[in-house]
């Protein structure tokens, strides 16, 4: 989800994975299907996208909430071809590819975006409800289904603890300790968490997360004291100390904590950033049962312990925990927080994009 490219393919199979056909083989019923009840059930759908044989997924990262597992774990689970397509790509990248693949098969079947890429392209989503619509909050999704929050996290600073000493407050990162040293997650005007990283900072410096004005300030004053770098970070750069700061979410953060002892992740108390990524299909998707299965498998106890176990927080968390068939482990290892979080409505995101769009060029370009 970050802005960089890279084209790469994960195939997941099972040695009864059916042969690849093209999507006229799902008819029509599956690409008007608002709920499983509308093909008949379940394992209608099931053999409906089977008979597709193939799910085009785009900008999942393998690291990113544990989609390499989910990605594998869904294939093998259906025996389903998925194809991962710029895993490193930002949420307008998703959308871009639809536009510039419409009525091609290798087209994205499914869209993960931030959410204020998603508020602008509603009109690009068929509305389905998953069979466990009923768990996820009121406030979390689409009455009808046409795009739901699947999972979300805090808005942190990751670091490398044996290159920097340990901020205490955004406004340390302006100090000459972190020169050339903090990197933001892609661009804020298409990647979800880049914008995140700014709605944090525009928090911290007395405004809100739809008056994000103080928030492009701070990074024009971090940009102009040298110490905001123009590089997009990864597990490469975070490793090799290329990228010893950086804003993310606190899932991601955490993650590479695995691969870097000395990686540490802080959320900044009483100024806590929380938002939920936006699971949307694709109105034109190539396959359209295939499409309907990932959203089933994605919001089920599965899938959502599968988020989970990636250091996420799965939309349907309250409901699993009241249920018991939450994995109690991996959700009481979730970074602790400080404060009430923020979760940016749609106007106050749409209205702080807007702002965006024309002002963050000019700060720190």
């Amino acid at each position: 989800m970050a802005v960089t490219m890279a084209v790469a393919t994960i195939a997941a199979t099972t040695a009864c994975s059916p042969p690849e056909k093209d999507s006229g083989s799902s008819g029509s019923s599956a690409a008007s299907a608002t709920s499983v009840a509308d093909l008949g059930g379940l394992d209608k759908l099931v053999a409906a996208a089977r008979a597709e044989g193939r799910l085009n997924v785009i900008a999942l990262p393998p690291n990113w909430a544990n989609y390499g597992e989910i990605i594998k774990t869904f294939g093998d689970k259906y025996g389903i071809t998925v194809n991962s397509a710029q895993p490193d790509g930002s949420s307008q990248d998703e959308i871009n590819a639809a536009e510039q693949l419409k009525g091609q098969d290798k087209a994205p079947d499914v869209f993960d975006l931030g959410s204020s890429v998603a508020i602008a392209n509603v009109a690009r989503f068929a509305p389905y409800k998953v069979s466990t619509f009923a768990d996820i909050p009121d406030n979390l999704k689409d009455p009808a289904g046409t795009w739901v929050n699947d999972y979300g996290g805090y808005m942190s600073i990751g670091y490398d603890s044996a290159k920097v000493p340990a901020p205490a407050s955004l406004a340390d990162l302006l100090k000459p300790e972190y020169k050339g040293k903090v990197a933001l997650n892609g661009d804020p005007t298409q990647a979800g968490s880049a914008f995140g990283g700014v709605q944090l900072a525009a928090l911290a410096n007395g405004g809100t997360v739809e008056n994000i004005a103080p928030g492009v300030e701070f990074f024009g004053k971090l940009k102009k004291a040298g110490n905001l770098l123009p590089v997009d970070p990864d597990s490469a750069t975070i490793q090799s100390g290329q990228t010893p700061v950086v804003f993310d979410w606190d899932y991601l953060n955490a993650s590479e904590a695995t691969k870097l002892k000395t990686w540490k992740t802080f959320v900044p108390g009483g100024t806590v950033l929380g938002s939920y990524y936006v699971q949307a299909i694709n109105k034109d998707a190539p396959h359209p049962a295939a499409a309907r299965l990932w959203q089933e498998f994605l919001y089920s106890d599965e899938g959502q312990n599968l988020w989970l176990k990636g250091g996420a927080r799965p939309v349907r968390a309250q409901a699993m925990e009241k249920a018991g068939t939450i994995d109690k482990t991996a959700f009481a290892a979730l970074p602790k927080v400080e404060g009430t979080p923020v979760i940016p409505t749609e106007d106050q995101t749409a209205k702080a994009k807007e702002y965006l769009a024309a002002n963050w060029a000019k700060a720190v370009g």
